[in-house]
Parts: C-alpha cells; structure tokens; sequence
C-alpha cells in the first residue's frame, strides 16, 4: 500500500485523514482476525518440542505445569475499584484512579460477574477469583466495613464454587468517609484505628468461611496510609500500623496471610507507612506471606531481583502483576521483560509451590473484559517463557567460569519456536490463539456492553 502524504497542519485538515487511515486500519485488522479464525500454517509442535528437547528442556512438562498454576484475577478491572456498596455518606478514593470512559462499565455484582465469565473463556489455565471487601452485595443495606458477614459475599462464593475457581479476599482500606487524614491502621485516632482493625479481622473471617467451601486463599492486606510532604514523625504510624496488624492476625484461621508494601501514593508522595522494609521484617517475624506488587517500587527498581532473597526468610510470597508507567499506574500486563523476569526468577529459584500469582490493574480507557484477556494471558506466557528457559545449561556455564556461554544461552531463548509452544499451550486449553479471541471481545460488546447505560 502507497504511503499517504502527512497532511498539513490543522484540525479540520488532520482529522479526514486520520478517519481515513482508521479505516485502512481497520480494514486490515478485520484480515488478520479472519485468518486468525481460519488458521494458519506454524512450526509442527513435535519439531518445535524436540528443538527445545535438544536444550534439555521438556516442552510438555512446561505446558502442563503453565497451566495448571493459579492464576487470581481482580474484580476491580470490571468496575474501575468502585464497588458495590450502599453509603449513608460520601467516600474518598484514597489514592485509587482509574482513569478512562470506556463503554460498558460494569454496575453491579451480576454484571461483573457476567464479563469475567467471558474473559475466563479467552484465557487459559486455571484462575481463581480475587475480590475485595468494597464488592459485598447487602440488597440495598447500609453494612459498614466493620460488620461485613460471609453472607454478604454468598453470591461471588456460590459462583466461584460453580464455576471450580478459587476465590482470595482483600480488605478494603480505602475510598471510606473514616479514612482519617489519609490513615487507617496507622491513625492517632484510637476509633478510626479500631474501626480499620475491626474491618481487617471481618475480611479474615470472611476469608476463613471463603476457604471452608473453596479451600484456602489468600487475605491480603494494603493501607495507602502516607503523607504529602516533609513527614515529621516517621517511627510513630509505624509502632501504631505493628500494634494494629498483631492484633488484626491474632486469630487462628484457615487464612494465607500476606502483607503488601508501597513506595508512594497520590497524596501521599512523602511518606507512606507500609514501606516494603516494614512489611519484609514483619512477615519474616510474623510468619505471614508478603506480597510484591511490580507497581509498587520506584520505577527503575525491579522486583525480580527480591523474590530469591525474600524467599529465604518468608512464605509465601504472592505477587501481583502490573505494568507501572512512570509511577504506580496499574497498566495491563505484559508479555514484556519485567514481567518475564520475574516469572524467570520464580521459575529458577525451585520454591516455585511458595509463590502465588495474582494480577492487579485497571484501565478504563479501553474495553475492560479485553484488558483482563490481554493481561492474564500474558502472565501466563510469561510463565510458559520461564519455563521453557535452558536453565540447567546456563548454570553449568556460570559455574565453569565460560560467561560468554552463558551469555549466548539467554541471546538463545529469542531464537527459539516459543510461539509454537504457546500456541499448543492454547490448543490444549480450548482457547483461542494469537488474536483470534478479538472476535468474541467484538460480540460481547456489540450485544452486552453497549446495551449498558454510560
């Protein structure tokens, strides 16, 4: 196709030419759906297999263990972390943003409910749920935090016990009118504290009746508890968050604690209170789990390096993958070299049964069942990559003093008929590959999301 002159400057002048070009666009993108839906000639999975047998590597075994490790979906993605509670008084987001108006938000619990059985259909392997206290269904009844029952969660319980998932639980310590100068667990005020605790060991007991029908999971605790500017006193919200959370996990329960750090938030650019040095030394003393969210760090700090060093010292560790971009912006995931690292690094470091994988984004601004699809599948790639890695080879070389060996391993892995693999990993799932799933995306929200009011 001939290159189209760039069109001279001005609206009026750029804007036929873009709607032009949209449609060559699209035109072009309609092709390759269509040849994805009709197939398309690939390396055979037997030459692809035995290419990576050469390397020692079992290309089956990776499949198989790819899919069977759970991978926890959020609920927020559905709804942009608004919730389905019914507030005598305003709330205050806390720090959370989605930003975006895509069409088709989800309104209720049905509705998400509803968009998340249509991404599970798109992404392979085996999911659970992961839902946050902000999503108890109460029929219309005002139930503060603190008063949540499992009851008030017996629709999402039922449907992950329908569907075999398995279901983790977050409190949630944010977006609430008793957010107290932008603190909770850590407050001076001893009933907003009280509150808070009392909220957290609430979830716990969710959690608890959660894991008596589904089996264990995780209940994870995050607080956007910081300051703006020039914090005067940095050990005191400290001692009070240590004296909340003993008390929060006093009672024994059928619960896999984790505790998640951050390095700032909106509002809280300062300071904040559960630094990712608090929350390592109190899993490692506590004997909770800690989570490493791939936001949370500044943005050139890299959390693929700390899982073989936390790992010694605390269990499990539960990560949430998401895509920062220039500061704690919960992108969709994806299949890129942080993330590959990091499923590299929790392949090699042989604790793999010690490490859950969760996700934890939220973009508005394209379609929301699309941006789960994109993200989980590229968690699941990223973990088939590691998997698949020569690692055995390249240890030998490091320990035998040949670098440039080692070297040419890892410039290998780019060589190799990864997507051959990827593609059988799909196949063997039912689900579809390359982006022959755009289609049913398309479906959805021609029937489904714009039927629902903006």
């Amino acid at each position: 196709m001939q290159r189209a002159e760039a069109p001279a400057r001005g609206a009026s002048k750029v804007l036929p030419h873009i709607a032009t070009e949209y449609e060559v666009v699209a035109m072009t993108l309609d092709g390759l759906l269509m040849n994805e839906l009709a197939g398309h000639v690939r390396m055979s999975y037997p030459n692809a297999r035995d290419r990576y047998a050469e390397l020692g590597v079992d290309a089956d075994a990776a499949i198989d263990l790819a899919l069977e490790t759970p991978l926890s979906v959020h609920c927020w993605q559905a709804d942009d972390v608004i919730g389905l509670e019914t507030h005598e008084e305003g709330t205050d987001a806390g720090g959370i943003q989605a930003t975006g108006n895509y069409r088709g938000r989800a309104r209720n619990g049905e509705e998400i409910r509803a968009d998340f059985e249509t991404a599970a259909d798109l992404i392979p392997g085996t999911l659970r749920f992961n839902l946050h206290a902000m999503y108890a269904e109460t029929d219309g009844a005002v139930v503060d935090r603190d008063e949540l029952e499992p009851e008030h969660f017996a629709p999402w319980i039922d449907w992950c016990e329908q569907h075999e998932w398995g279901l983790d639980f977050n409190p949630t310590c944010f977006a609430h009118p008793k957010m107290r100068d932008g603190m909770t667990l850590s407050s001076t005020d001893k009933a907003t504290r009280q509150f808070w605790i009392d909220h957290c060991i609430a979830s716990r007991r969710i959690a608890d009746a959660i894991a008596q029908r589904l089996g264990p999971g995780t209940c994870n605790i995050w607080i956007p508890d910081g300051r703006k500017d020039v914090t005067a006193d940095r050990m005191g919200p400290r001692e009070r968050l240590l004296e909340a959370l003993d008390e929060v996990l006093a009672e024994d329960l059928d619960v896999i604690d984790t505790v998640e750090s951050k390095l700032f938030g909106i509002g809280a650019e300062d300071y904040t209170v559960g630094s990712h040095e608090f929350y390592l030394a109190y899993a490692a003393t506590r004997g909770c789990g800690l989570c490493f969210d791939m936001g949370h760090y500044h943005p050139t700090e890299k959390i693929a390096d700390k899982i073989s060093a936390a790992i010694q010292f605390v269990s499990p560790i539960l990560l949430h993958c998401s895509r920062g971009v220039r500061w704690d912006s919960d992108h969709v995931t994806r299949f890129n070299d942080d993330l590959r690292a990091v499923c590299t690094e929790a392949v090699r470091s042989d604790r793999f049964d010690d490490i859950l994988w969760a996700t934890d984004f939220f973009d508005a601004s394209i379609n929301r069942i699309a941006a789960w699809v994109l993200g989980e599948r590229a968690v699941r790639k990223s973990l088939l990559s590691a998997l698949l890695e020569p690692h055995d080879l390249a240890v030998v070389a490091e320990y035998s003093g040949v670098g440039h060996a080692k070297l040419a391993l890892d410039e290998l892995r780019s060589e190799l008929p990864f997507g051959t693999i990827w593609e059988e990993l799909c196949e063997r799932a039912g689900v579809p590959t390359g982006i022959a799933w755009l289609a049913e995306i398309r479906r959805y929200e021609e029937e489904v999301l714009s039927e629902r009011e903006a």
